[in-house]
């Protein structure tokens, strides 16, 4: 799965021939006379090749890794930025009070640090663009591999998954976007636009079938989605179906939980790391075995030598190191002095201050997961453009659990996988289902936050201190920088409001309320202008 990557393409809004690649990253496309769609589809080896494609789509950013031949058309977005999960963070952290961005002078950036984006904003546009190119790579799986799954067991697994992409692909369109194309097979025809209603029944229904089709866990090999990940993502959805269909369903959250619990995922708490944490294990090089694979239900699969890319991991670890940070700690060769955090974060880990500075600051804390660098920074975030201005973050690295670096010599790309969805995720939203009256039992949830916090070496909390803002609270302590606060602010009702502020947002140095639309990104302009069909978000 990390090493043969191969592109099947048609686009969302126009269907475009299939291309193909062989071995890994590093090869040029081949010419698609000599590697046809037959010869893709003539046995099962083939189609997991092909398959691993309709990963990768979230993973890499072109033919050539790390740059070269790139997926989507330069003129949309800067191949190095076009990354899936280099977009989401930027989107659904860097909106929030979790992170900000340094980079004040890439285009797009300013208006996403202060919520003030429009149509044409680089970062919204990558992102629709990015989603809907994945769900053809998906929608043109499912249909050329149909005829050999219909003899094949195996090949009709890799569909499934295919299937688990693109409905993860439409969780995130739904979340952003609102009323998008509802598209499930290839077609030159423009496609209408679905109601964000119609799209979460089509997301429901699919998840509901692949939590009893895909295999179960430890069938597949490690990067493979098996049927908890179909249970996760329905946790996920019906968390937030308040918002994307005025439904409470939170009972239905309680119930693909409870589905979860059951199966053989756990926590991480193996503690491998002498100079770290059971929770520093999860962002290392080597999380793929370390025990950390053990709770990553779904991850996206990095590896410094054959998997490369701009965004992705390589992002995640060099974009926040600057200042006095070593980056040799990190296992890379430099940081980019780009990502650091915002005192909104920081006040979620008062309990836990050990230690502050001369101005009352805090600067240490014992619970692991505040892992702050504070040498030489300052705890007010007043300046967008100055990486110093508030606290940087030490989150994900490239070091293995005895500090050792990842596998390409050169410093630039690292082996650590991304998690997607992983078990602690969860457990929170168990906890949030049951506050919010979806059942379950507080002390079931309770006792999932304690096994957080006890990995933490947080203090524990009973059943009376369970509280929607206290879960609300402690998803922010367990899950920042993994690309979930921005819909986490928005079902809280604390995204656009002036109820809860943050450095920037709304543009003001404090804070200050936006307009509610702004919980929807827009559909880029230049896809209504392909698209008649496609009606664009209220008041861009």
């Amino acid at each position: 799965m990390k090493n043969n990557i191969f592109l099947l393409g048609a686009f969302f809004i126009s269907a475009l021939f299939v291309i193909s690649c062989t071995d890994d990253l590093n090869q040029n496309p081949t010419d698609p006379d000599l590697f046809t769609e037959v010869d893709v589809y003539s046995s099962s080896q083939e189609a997991l090749s092909a398959l691993a494609k309709v990963y990768s789509g979230l993973a890499v950013t072109g033919q050539e890794g790390p740059a070269g031949q790139p997926d989507i058309d330069g003129s949309i977005i800067d191949e190095g930025f076009s990354s899936f999960t280099r977009i989401m963070w930027n989107l659904n952290e860097a909106t929030t009070d979790t992170g900000i961005i340094s980079w004040v002078s890439d285009s797009g950036v300013p208006d996403i640090n202060q919520l003030n984006w429009e149509p044409n904003n680089p970062w919204t546009k990558g992102m629709y663009y990015r989603l809907a190119q994945n769900i053809s790579y998906a929608n043109s799986f499912i249909e050329n591999a149909a005829a050999l799954a219909a003899n094949s067991t195996e090949v009709q697994n890799y569909i499934n998954e295919a299937r688990f992409i693109r409905a993860y692909c439409y969780s995130q369109l739904i979340d952003m976007f609102g009323d998008v194309p509802l598209v499930t097979s290839v077609s030159a025809v423009l496609p209408n636009q679905s109601s964000r209603a119609e799209v979460f029944s089509f997301i429901e229904s699919e998840l509901k079938d692949l939590a009893s089709v895909l295999p179960a866990p430890g069938v597949s090999e490690y990067g493979h989605v098996d049927r908890i990940a179909a249970s996760s993502l329905l946790t996920r959805i019906y968390l937030n179906a308040e918002v994307y269909i005025g439904q409470a369903k939170y009972a239905e959250v309680i119930t693909h939980a409870e589905d979860v619990f059951s199966s053989s995922y756990s926590i991480n708490k193996s503690d491998g790391n002498n100079n770290g944490s059971a929770y520093d294990e999860l962002f290392l090089a080597d999380n793929d075995t370390n025990g950390a694979q053990n709770e990553f239900i779904f991850a996206l699969l990095y590896d410094g030598i054959n998997t490369q890319a701009w965004g992705g991991a390589t992002f995640l670890v060099h974009a926040p190191i600057g200042g006095t940070m070593n980056p040799v700690e990190f296992g890379v060769n430099g940081g980019w002095g780009g990502l650091r955090t915002t005192k909104g974060l920081v006040k979620k880990f008062d309990y836990a201050v050990t230690q502050a500075d001369g101005n009352g600051h805090p600067i240490t804390w014992s619970d692991s997961r505040a892992m702050f660098h504070t040498d030489g920074q300052t705890y007010e975030t007043e300046k967008m453009s100055t990486f110093k201005s508030g606290y940087a973050v030490r989150k994900f690295k490239n070091v293995d659990v005895n500090g050792n670096p990842g596998s390409d010599s050169s410093g630039n790309h690292p082996d650590m996988d991304v998690p997607i969805i992983r078990l602690a995720e969860v457990y929170l939203n168990y906890a949030e289902a049951v506050t919010k009256g979806g059942g379950g039992s507080t002390t079931l949830a309770t006792d999932y936050i304690n096994e957080l916090r006890s990995r933490a070496s947080a203090p524990l909390i009973s059943v009376s201190d369970l509280t929607t803002e206290m879960v609300m609270d402690e998803r922010a302590r367990e899950l920042f920088w993994e690309g979930l606060r921005r819909p986490d602010l928005i079902r809280a009702n604390k995204f656009v409001s002036s109820n809860y502020l943050w450095p920037f947002k709304g543009g003001a140095a404090n804070g200050t309320g936006v307009s509610d639309y702004l919980k929807l990104f827009p559909i880029p302009e230049d896809v209504l202008l392909v698209n008649p069909n496609i009606k664009q978000n209220p008041n861009y």
